[in-house]
Formats: C-alpha cells, sequence, structure tokens
C-alpha cells in the first residue's frame, strides 16, 4: 500500500511521517511517535479514553484517520502539563479530587475537560455530564469526575463555587 506524507504538530513539535491512508491516529501517536498516553480502548468511538486535542477540540483518535491530522496541531495528555511540576489545572483537579481510579480512561477524561471548560468555564453538574458523556469510565460512579471538573473550573476561573 503506498504511503501518503504527513506534518502535524503533537505536543508543541512538528512530526514528518509517512503513513498508510488507513492508518488510525491513535495507532500512528503511539506506535510511530511514542505518544502512549493516548490509550487505545475500544478501537470503536465509543469509550473516549483516546480522545486528543485536534486543533483545540477533543476528538476521539480512534475515530480520526492520521492523513486527516496532517497541517493540525495535536495536543496529547503527555503536552498537556508544562514540565513535570507544572501540571494544567484540570490534571490537578483529577488528582485532588480523586477523579480516576484505574487511570486507563483519565487522558481522555482530562483532554475532554479541557475542552468543555474552554467552551463552557462554569458548566453546572448538568452540563459536565452532557459534556463528558462520550467518554467512559468503568470504575466510578462519575461522582469525583464531575468533583474535578467543578474543581478545575474554580482553578482556571480563579473563584470558588
Amino acid at each position: 500500500m503506498s504511503h501518503i506524507p504527513i506534518s502535524v504538530t503533537v505536543d508543541g513539535t512538528t512530526y514528518d511521517s509517512e503513513v498508510e491512508p488507513r492508518t488510525l491516529l491513535v495507532h500512528w501517536l503511539r506506535e510511530d511517535i511514542g505518544r502512549v498516553g493516548t490509550v487505545v480502548g475500544c478501537d470503536t468511538s465509543s469509550c473516549g479514553a483516546c480522545t486528543v486535542l485536534l486543533d483545540g477540540q477533543s476528538v476521539k483518535s480512534c475515530s480520526v484517520l492520521a492523513v486527516q491530522a496532517d497541517g493540525q496541531s495535536i495536543t496529547t495528555i503527555q503536552g498537556l502539563a508544562e514540565g513535570e511540576d507544572n501540571w494544567h489545572p484540570v490534571q490537578t483537579a483529577f488528582k485532588e479530587c480523586h477523579g480516576l481510579q484505574c487511570g486507563y480512561c483519565t487522558p481522555g477524561m482530562v483532554l475532554a475537560t479541557v475542552d468543555l471548560l474552554g467552551e463552557n468555564p462554569t458548566p453546572t453538574e448538568a452540563e459536565i455530564r452532557e459534556g463528558l458523556e462520550g467518554n467512559l469510565c468503568r470504575c466510578t460512579g462519575y461522582h469525583n469526575i464531575v468533583k474535578s471538573v467543578q474543581y478545575a473550573s474554580d482553578l482556571m476561573s480563579g473563584g470558588a463555587r
């Protein structure tokens, strides 16, 4: 099968690659450039574990072809923090509010939350639940995930609920 050249900026670094047209973005991120924080969950776009930010919008990377990301910018969970000790407020909130258990869904939940809070900085509980409905967690009852999003909203806005 012939390969197609792509150029994608991932976590601030530009990667020039040649990919098969059918290569899923999640596989290119993990296998070709080593962004293994992007998790392969269901491979059917049902769970959201593979969520990344594509030009600032959350997408399930198992439902995007790598060639579709050509010329675009991707943020993965590995590129969200600004250094080891300078976590993104959403990452801090998930840690502080115990918004994770096994951690498998966490990268996708965190990136979906970043997008959600970018669109709606102070969502209600119902808006949080609706905004994250495409991301599944098999361990929690979502209570601490919702608390994490509320706390991240507070951290990012400088206020208290």
